[in-house]
């Protein structure tokens, strides 16, 4: 029987295949969270148009990321047992429906209801995508998961524009238009859960999936490094929460600006986090993500200290390193939480993904009940100290020293 071997050009074919699947993901990411990030960008418009407060805007944004983060968990649980690739281009479905409701919502209920359809897209998406990129990230599950968060970071921040210079002027029913942004999304996926059927057919996928870091700390252990590594994502989306949500209004309140002119600004500030999510994960494939960690959640602090403290022109300078910066950490902590619990990947990206979602939500409604209260500066005041949580780092396990010894 003629043996086969893996030739140099088959080995490498095989290697643009799995980084093209990369590129569709991210892809997808950036129109899934365009879409997304439409709906912060039309809260000034809705809180005008039906007189809301800025609590009602708060529990909007929490009814988004609850459904969004819920479900996420459960989701990665079921995708580790059984692979459900299609299901990408069904929770883009989802957001495809929340978005035609957005469109034509004329009251508070029927805006809640519109939020939580998108944020149950979301919750569908992002926990198998991510074991998907994981799967296709050839040995360098840091710089894959950087790309695939990229893309989501790119979206985010094309949302706001997208927003001053469609939705702003063709007003609410111009969201509808975004439907066809959604469609897209469904054929691509479609393409990605095909490519995925076929390499479990071919047996491909133990060749390609990332082997576990080795490590011997106790359940005990793992299970207060999760803490941690939750009480650390607490303190970047609480923050995060604060810009995404009521920069616009800061800006607005603080310095008389227009709406347009606060929204080019958000993008700023969104597209600041697209480049620093790139560079998180490669440098902590090099340098161990434990660093990355530290420098991203605790560097941040003397910019957050500042920003409520300064001018517009500052506070627009001072957005850009605290995008760059608090973003580098998702895909560092991602992947660190997926080497503590090896063998549950899915599961693990669906609970940071979740805590990443709720915790935004949950963090929008607080702080819109405070700036009820006070004022949208004291939410800047507050938030600025959120990242001095980093010094928790000091306790995570060195659990990479394994991997670079090997």
């Amino acid at each position: 029987m003629q043996k086969l071997v893996a030739t140099p050009s088959r080995v490498g074919a095989t290697e643009s295949a799995a980084f093209s699947i990369l590129l569709a993901l991210s892809f997808s990411h950036m129109l899934n969270d365009t879409m997304q990030s439409l709906m912060p960008a039309l809260y000034p418009m809705l809180k005008g148009n039906l007189m809301l407060t800025f609590g009602e805007v708060g529990l909007i944004q929490l009814a988004f990321q609850l459904t969004a983060s819920l479900l996420q968990p459960v989701v990665g649980l079921v995708t580790d047992r059984r692979p459900m690739p299609y299901s990408l281009a069904a929770g883009m479905g989802f957001t495809l429906i929340g978005l035609l409701l957005l469109s034509r919502a004329d009251s508070f209920a029927s805006v809640l209801v519109a939020a939580a359809t998108v944020g149950l897209g979301s919750s569908i998406f992002h926990p198998e995508a991510s074991r998907m990129a994981r799967y296709a990230s050839g040995g360098k599950p840091g710089r894959a998961q950087s790309l695939f968060q990229v893309g989501g970071n790119a979206g985010s921040a094309l949302g706001p524009l997208l927003a001053a210079f469609i939705v702003l002027p063709g007003g609410q029913h111009s969201v509808a238009w975004f439907s066809f942004v959604a469609l897209l999304a469904m054929a691509i996926l479609g393409t990605v859960g095909r490519w995925y059927v076929r390499q479990q057919a071919a047996g491909g996928a133990k060749g390609r999936r990332a082997p576990p870091v080795p490590h011997n700390l106790s359940a005990t252990r793992v299970g207060a490094s999760l803490a941690i590594l939750i009480g650390l994502m607490f303190s970047k989306f609480v923050y995060l929460a604060s810009i995404t949500a009521y920069f616009t209004f800061y800006l607005i309140s603080q310095f008389g600006v227009s709406v347009r002119t606060a929204q080019l600004d958000l993008f700023v500030f969104l597209a600041a986090t697209a480049v620093g999510t790139y560079f998180g994960g490669p440098l902590g494939d090099r340098i161990g993500r434990k660093y990355v960690i530290w420098g991203s959640i605790l560097g941040v602090l003397p910019f957050t200290l500042a920003l409520p403290h300064v001018g517009l022109v500052w506070t627009v300078v001072l957005a850009v390193p605290i995008g760059l910066i608090l973003s580098s950490a998702f895909s560092a902590i991602v992947v660190y939480a997926q080497e503590l619990v090896p063998g549950k990947i899915g599961m693990i990206s669906g609970l940071f993904f979740g805590f990443a979602f709720g915790m935004g939500g949950l963090g929008a409604a607080i702080l819109g009940e405070l700036a009820d209260l006070t004022s949208i500066r004291t939410v800047y005041e507050v938030c600025a100290f959120l990242p001095a949580i980093g010094l928790l780092t000091a306790f995570l396990p060195n659990i990479e020293r394994p991997k670079a010894a090997a």
